[in-house]
């Protein structure tokens, strides 16, 4: 056994009879064909304790009770012969029922047994309908021989059967009462661990996928994509943890199965379980042309129409699949939902509908290290506890502290409220919890760029209506206008069309020698004080020399260019980064004076602009050589202008069409006018 740590100690006394050390499920994980929930619900019933010794005799029961119930290949007619013999048999099965017409009753199939024609009482079907779509996991005990009559002639049938889920309906304040005492870095751990896997061996940005993942759980009428390499676990959650789950594997989905069944009214998948994930998407397709389009409607509205009829419907949907290419290669050969089938991938009105696009090239392949060895809750606990939460909405708490920009569409927004509601929920599962504004910046940033990627694809496919893509929150009624980008379409050395915040600017200047020229990141912060520092270490003098000239012209021309602001009563923190391997950093004085400005303002600068001058401590604009070469780097780097002194507009009359046609170039005569150019408005 692994050694405890600190929040194994603290877990287990406030989630007392709730958690199990998930590495118990595991050994029993491939020996018998039952999801790891089936396993842990035993381990759960048996074995939640830290005691070595009472965890070693629960083991021996659980051993005991799975050998003796679960049928594995091969063993099916001793199964049977023992129900002969002894009149009953226990055994552990998916359970899955349908109405047989000509006797008027219900007949139950069994597949560890190989059996189709197991009688069952119909109140025992009515008080669990699941097993009439996909159905469940089950403790079922089984009898032979005894009132065949009654029975359609069948000779198999259901006495008694107990799903394998958690009874209790009371748990969400369990849970609550639970997290109230604990970090939010402890409780995401301890969620973590709670579906299996160790955060310690995770990135931030991999366990934030998970918590993407486990939205569907939490929220009603989920939409949402993850593609990405093979062998990531994106099934794995959605088929394991909750038997409130259906996993529909690649292949041909019946309207009849998914939404309804107009020969019976039976209601599908999509009434039946929290929520519907089809796996390996790709090779999904519909038995009818309209499926797609029934599908969309709901997706759209959380219902369907069947006849006169309209049925609502909760179960959210998640569609996974492959890449077969990295996701860079993928957005060069054409769109992220490539992978989807033809009906869908170039579909804008089906994109949509999708709230978010979970990036699954984040999550890293599977490796057995990834599984936890410690305590966890029971996924039934669990399961029960997300499934109360999909009645909850934190978002009354929260809509005055965030405001998002004009870019979001009326979808984007509810895409963006519904992860934003689903994230808190996971977070903070008491409805009457104080939500720190750092939890709810994280969880508006991973909202908005989950919904953003889905329109940056709307865009390829070419759309005009989509073109808008610039995602922006506030947090508070003072706050800065934040842009949140998707990390795949830039790289960090690229310029990227969003608007820096303020203190930021991309520049443009000559390097050391023969190097040629250089693309920098400016990146100033303001604190309590009266200097300007550098923080660069080793700086070269040209660098130190622009930063001079700089400071010089911001105190003499505050007026001018700060109006009201006082540069002398504040200490600006300047970090120069180049993002190319040019050394130097010479003649950067006007994109310093401009970064510095933006800082004292408050005001962020425009996206895709880059600035390139030089100018004297008097504010004298100093020429610029190399202008065409700096344009065809700053098309290189994706920008999408460049800011320049009027002096070099005849150099740039040089421009090749092809250039000319990818970079907007704009003239700057004084120090004010190139700050005019580059603050946002």
């Amino acid at each position: 056994m692994a050694e405890l740590d600190n929040l194994d100690e603290r877990v287990t006394g406030l989630f007392d009879g709730y958690v199990v050390r998930k590495d118990l499920a595991q050994k029993f994980r491939g020996s018998y064909p039952v999801p790891t929930y089936v396993a842990e619900f035993l381990i759960g019933r048996y074995c939640a304790t830290t005691d070595d010794e009472e965890i070693k005799e629960g083991l021996e029961i659980v051993q005991r009770q799975l050998q003796e119930r679960i049928v594995r290949a091969g063993e099916q007619e001793l199964f049977k012969a023992r129900a002969r013999e002894k009149g009953s048999v226990k055994i552990i099965d998916l359970v899955t029922a349908r109405l047989d017409t000509k006797t008027d009753t219900f007949e139950v199939s069994l597949p560890s047994l190989i059996l189709d024609d197991v009688y069952i009482p119909a109140e025992m079907v009515y008080d669990n309908e699941r097993m009439l779509t996909g159905g469940f996991y089950a403790e079922v005990e089984i009898e032979y021989g005894s009132g065949i009559e009654g029975k359609g002639g069948r000779p198999f049938s259901i006495s008694n059967l107990k799903p394998i889920q958690l009874s209790k309906r009371n748990v969400l304040s369990d849970l609550a009462e639970g997290r109230r005492q604990m970090s939010t870095k402890e409780w995401r751990s301890f969620l973590i661990r709670s579906i299996g896997l160790e955060p310690e061996t995770l990135s931030k940005r991999a366990q934030d996928v998970i918590f993407l993942r486990m939205i569907p759980y939490v929220e009603k009428n989920y939409n949402c994509v993850e593609l990405g390499p093979r062998g990531t676990g994106k099934s794995y959650i959605y088929q394991e943890i909750s038997p409130y789950s259906h996993l529909v594997s690649g292949g041909k989905a019946t309207v009849a199965k998914m939404f309804v069944n107009n020969a019976t009214g039976q209601r599908g998948l999509v009434c039946q379980y929290d929520l519907v994930c089809f796996d390996e998407v790709a090779g999904i397709k519909f038995d009818t042309k309209e499926g797609v389009n029934i599908m969309k409607g709901y997706m759209a509205s959380g219902q369907f129409s069947r006849g006169r009829e309209n049925i609502r419907a909760e179960g959210s949907l998640v569609m996974v699949g492959n890449f077969d290419v990295d996701v860079e290669h993928q957005q060069r050969i054409g769109h992220l939902f490539g992978p989807l089938p033809p009906e869908m991938r170039d579909d804008t009105a089906f994109m949509d509908r999708i709230h978010s696009y979970i990036p699954g090239w984040d999550f890293p392949k599977y490796h057995p290290t990834q599984l936890t060895t410690h305590f966890g809750l029971v996924s039934d606990f669990l399961s029960e506890c997300f499934r109360q939460l999909r009645n909850d909405s934190h978002l009354p708490k929260i809509m005055d502290r965030v405001s998002f920009g004009d870019a979001l569409s009326g979808r984007d927004r509810t895409g963006v409220l519904k992860t934003l509601d689903g994230l808190l929920k996971l977070l903070y599962p008491a409805h009457d919890s104080d939500i720190s504004d750092e939890d709810l910046e994280w969880a508006v940033r991973l909202a908005l760029e989950c919904r953003r990627r889905v329109k940056e694809q709307q865009k390829r496919i070419g759309s005009a209506e989509f073109r808008n893509t610039m995602f922006s929150y506030r947090l508070g009624i003072e706050g800065i206008e934040q842009y949140v980008s998707t990390p795949e379409l830039h790289r960090e050395n690229t310029i990227s069309p969003e608007p820096l915040p303020p203190g930021q600017v991309w520049a443009l200047g000559p390097g050391e020698g023969n190097e040629g020229n250089g693309l920098y990141k400016l990146e100033i912060t303001v604190t309590p004080g009266s200097s300007i520092r550098l923080i660069n270490v080793k700086a070269a003098a040209g660098l130190r020399e622009s930063i001079r000239s700089a400071e010089q012209v911001l105190y003499t021309q505050a007026k001018s260019l700060v109006g009201d602001h006082d540069p002398t009563s504040v200490e600006f923190s300047v970090q120069v980064r180049a993002m190319t391997p040019v050394s130097g950093g010479s003649s950067l004085s006007v994109p310093i004076l401009i970064a510095l400005c933006s800082a004292a303002l408050n005001k962020s600068t425009k996206g895709g602009y880059v600035i390139a001058g030089g100018m004297s401590v008097g504010g004298t604009l100093e020429p610029v050589y190399n202008a065409l070469d700096m344009a065809e780097l700053a098309a290189e780097k994706g920008a999408l202008a460049i800011v320049l002194p009027v002096s070099c507009r005849k150099q740039m009359n040089e421009m090749s069409d092809e250039l000319a046609a990818r970079l907007v170039v704009m003239y700057y005569t004084d120090p004010r006018d190139a700050l005019l150019k580059m603050l946002d408005e």
